[in-house]
């Protein structure tokens, strides 16, 4: 079966981490989201993986190439982004048979996408306590009936987890309407589905749409949870390391280190000495940690230096970023409430407690910053010495 996976999307929600580089392609536990999306496509069979691209695909391409775990790899161009039908339109003249749709910003547990396969035609489902803000599925004796759109009164949690697999006809009725968002949607062409064929509801046991920055840290919490201890860098006799921890080989633990997991540190990262990496951290390529730094449930993309004496919590951090000594970053509200964020203009709660801060890549903090929680840091950006930020630069 053929797996087509959308990676086309600007994700302007996650800017300024998407500004350079495609949504898709944001790491998550230290791999792509949309790798994550592969390993499930061909965990559960797929033949063939057909990647739809459009804005930054050179990052796609680079990435995956022609093959992916021996999976032959295929592409197709969604020059302009206009909606989810449309991308699968985009990718027309490659399908030959019952194919598969996954989504390439969002994460699948592995065993619901094989059930999925394996019930064709199917389409993914998943119980949220909030279904009003989703396509809310009607089934009847495990076969769907209806898909609404973003009901007032939801009927059931039951909501559409944006995986699907058709037959080999659908081929040529991907051609739909644009909606009332003037977009052509993928869920009109499963109503075309509904109606010819007997579709089956497969209910997922995890599923998560990584769609702004605090999720991109909640994926990272996931997918950290599911690793295994392997100590392969260059560890000091005088380092803790406990739990279910990765080091690469090329990375450095120093003297008086203690790394707690889950927690991955990339081959070139460096960590001490007298350093402290609490669980649920991720830590890219080159990363540097330095004397007596402490991080907590971070993501520090390649190539970013925190210096001596910083803390850093519940953050996402991109790539070249420089921390100067002394920074803080304050990830609790004074009052206790949800920290909110700002996302294309608009104040969002993150529904979080505990969050810190979103840095752009190339960004640089004087000595003893603070950035107080729910800031945002665009690329490029640079704080002088001493200053607290409350407010996104």
């Amino acid at each position: 079966m053929q797996a087509i996976i959308l990676a086309a999307g600007r994700g302007t929600r996650m800017r300024p981490l998407s500004n350079a580089t495609p949504k898709p392609m944001l790491s998550v536990a230290g791999r792509p989201i949309a790798e994550h999306t592969a390993d499930a496509a061909v965990e559960a069979g797929a033949d063939e993986l057909l990647f739809v691209v459009g804005h930054g695909q050179h990052r796609v391409r680079d990435h995956f190439g022609a093959a992916h775990r021996d999976v032959p790899v295929t592409y197709a161009v969604q020059s302009k982004q206009r909606g989810t039908a449309h991308a699968v339109h985009a990718a027309k003249e490659h399908i030959d048979g019952p194919f598969a749709v996954l989504s390439g910003d969002a994460l699948y547990d592995s065993n619901g996408i094989v059930r999925l396969f394996e019930a064709a035609p199917s389409v993914a489902s998943i119980r949220v306590p909030d279904p009003g803000n989703y396509g809310v599925l009607t089934v009847a004796d495990g076969a769907v009936t209806d898909i609404i759109e973003k009901p007032d009164a939801p009927q059931n949690d039951l909501v559409n987890a944006g995986a699907y697999v058709f037959p080999a006809e659908v081929r040529d009725a991907l051609d739909v309407p644009e909606s009332e968002r003037g977009e052509r949607e993928l869920t009109d062409v499963l109503e075309r589905v509904i109606a010819n064929f007997n579709v089956t509801s497969v209910t997922l046991d995890r599923w998560m749409d990584v769609g702004r920055p605090w999720e991109l840290l909640e994926a990272n919490e996931w997918k950290l949870g599911t690793i295994d201890r392997r100590v392969d860098g260059d560890v000091s006799d005088d380092t803790t390391i406990r739990g279910d921890v990765v080091v690469e080989a090329g990375a450095t633990i120093r003297e008086g280190s203690v790394i707690d997991g889950p927690a991955v540190v990339s081959s070139g990262a460096e960590v001490g000495p007298n350093a402290y990496v609490r669980g649920r951290t991720f830590l890219g390529p080159n990363v540097s940690v330095e004397h007596a730094v402490e991080i907590e449930n971070s993501v520090l993309l390649a190539d970013t230096r925190v210096g001596h004496h910083s803390y850093v919590g519940d953050s996402v951090v991109g790539r070249e970023v420089d921390f100067g000594p002394g920074l803080k970053v304050v990830n609790r509200c004074q009052d206790g409430s949800d920290v909110v964020v700002t996302v294309k203009d608009d104040r969002v709660s993150t529904g979080r407690k505990s969050f810190g801060v979103i840095v752009g890549d190339e960004v640089e903090t004087g000595i003893d910053a603070t950035l107080d929680a729910g800031v945002k840091l665009s690329s490029g950006t640079a704080t002088p010495a001493g200053e607290t930020v409350t407010r996104d630069r």
